[in-house]
């Protein structure tokens, strides 16, 4: 079983910087192997860590400075975190912890027992425990949702200062 650690740093565009994700991720684990990027988050096809998926396995770890280094589609996101947590990668995201593999297995591996051997009892437990195990997904995919928001308003507001930019420049010249 291979336990290489990863770390994840992607910006958007090319005159973004990534020394702040590579500080964050050297000071949490200093043996890390940094894979860098620079490509748009609202895609999971980015070369790089298309390389990163094809390279881990059971066992490694990949480090991301946040969620939305990851993904900031919910739905692509989501997705690559099961299949990741399937196959048996250890994900850690410095900035929301809540959702790291170590805990969303902790909780999924939390299960009521009520000590109790009837019918009703046993109907109860397994009920509590998919109650438990929707819960923890529905943590992860909150963390991908706000992403995919960030991403929107990001765009929204570029829209609103072009628009706004346009107005300014039209009242300008027919003055």
């Amino acid at each position: 079983m291979s336990n290489t650690i990863y770390g994840y740093a992607r910006v958007s565009t090319k005159s973004q910087k990534l020394e702040r994700q590579v500080e964050n991720l050297l000071k949490y684990e200093p043996t890390i192997t940094i894979l860098k990027e620079k490509y748009t988050g609202t895609t999971t096809d980015r070369p790089v860590f298309n390389k990163l998926l094809k390279r881990v396995k059971e066992g490694d770890t990949i480090i991301f400075d946040s969620v939305s280094r990851m993904s900031r589609d919910a739905d692509e996101g989501y997705k690559i975190y099961k299949d990741l947590f399937t196959k048996g990668v250890n994900l850690i995201f410095l900035n929301e912890p809540h959702i790291n593999t170590s805990v969303y297995a902790k909780a999924l591996g939390q299960k009521v027992n009520l000590g109790a051997d009837t019918e009703l009892i046993q109907e109860v437990e397994t009920f509590i425990n998919r109650i438990l195990d929707i819960l923890a997904k529905e943590q992860i995919q909150i963390a991908f949702n706000q992403a995919e928001k960030e991403v929107k308003d990001i765009q929204t507001r570029v829209r609103e200062g072009i628009r706004t930019a346009k107005l300014k420049k039209k009242a300008k010249s027919s003055k």
